[in-house]
């Protein structure tokens, strides 16, 4: 599993044993017929690689919100949050990070700041990339409190082909910006709301590394805009 920071990375820790059942699955197919074996033995490798989880220099600076998953922004515009997280009625921008099967899909914080809310919905599995699926998919609602400022929404949101959302953090828990704190599993979408009166600093089409590329400042200098360029050619 090759990768800008080495040639292995970690698993998460959520993906081994995915990786031991592939792996017996493998096993199990030598004894049927060779061939199938050995695309159990890729399968193993694409499992292994899907549950990667390589480290992450989060920039520091209090007023920035960070990706929280790696992808391409799918859609900035303005979008109500959901009402289980109490963000209000109002559209706030909302900045939509989408993850195929070959992304990370380990999902860090995008601020300092505590676990305000947490609400879990079930819902529909439509592809994550459509418009709809922020209303009728599954998803779990994360409301952070952020250290420098307003709160902000995160919302985890299944896609087509995702079966399983993990949040593993709890009201009242403590973040900090770029912390991991869940995992959607093989295809996905996390949507971001931003505090009203908040610009957003990236665009459509834009690739985001979870944890480090810049999405938003809530104190806007020349500052921040070259660390965003700087973050985003990583």
């Amino acid at each position: 599993m090759k990768s800008s920071y080495g040639v292995l990375v970690p698993l998460n820790r959520d993906g081994w044993k995915f990786v031991a059942l592939f792996a017996v699955i493998a096993a199990a197919l030598f004894f049927l017929w060779v061939p199938l074996g050995w695309l159990g033995v890729v399968a193993t490798a694409w499992c292994a690689y899907f549950f990667r989880d390589p480290p992450r220099v989060s920039p520091v600076g209090a007023n920035w919100i960070l990706s929280p998953a790696d992808g391409f922004v799918s859609a900035v515009e303005p979008a109500v949050p959901p009402a289980e997280i109490g963000l209000g009625s109002e559209p706030l921008t909302r900045i939509s990070v989408f993850m195929n099967v070959l992304n990370v899909h380990v999902n860090r914080s995008p601020a300092d700041g505590e676990v305000a809310q947490l609400a879990y919905r079930p819902g529909r599995f439509f592809n994550a990339s459509l418009d709809k699926a922020s209303e009728l998919n599954e998803r779990m609602s994360m409301r952070l409190a952020m250290a420098a400022g307003p709160d902000l929404g995160v919302v985890q949101i299944a896609g087509l082909v995702a079966r399983r959302i993990r949040c593993n953090v709890k009201p009242g828990d403590r973040l900090r910006a770029g912390q991991r704190y869940g995992l959607i599993r093989f295809g996905s979408r996390l949507d971001v709301y931003l505090p009203s009166g908040v610009a957003p600093l990236v665009a459509v089409g834009q690739t985001m590394v979870a944890g480090e590329t810049l999405l938003a400042d809530l104190a806007p200098s020349p500052t921040s805009a070259g660390a965003a360029r700087q973050t985003e050619t990583r």
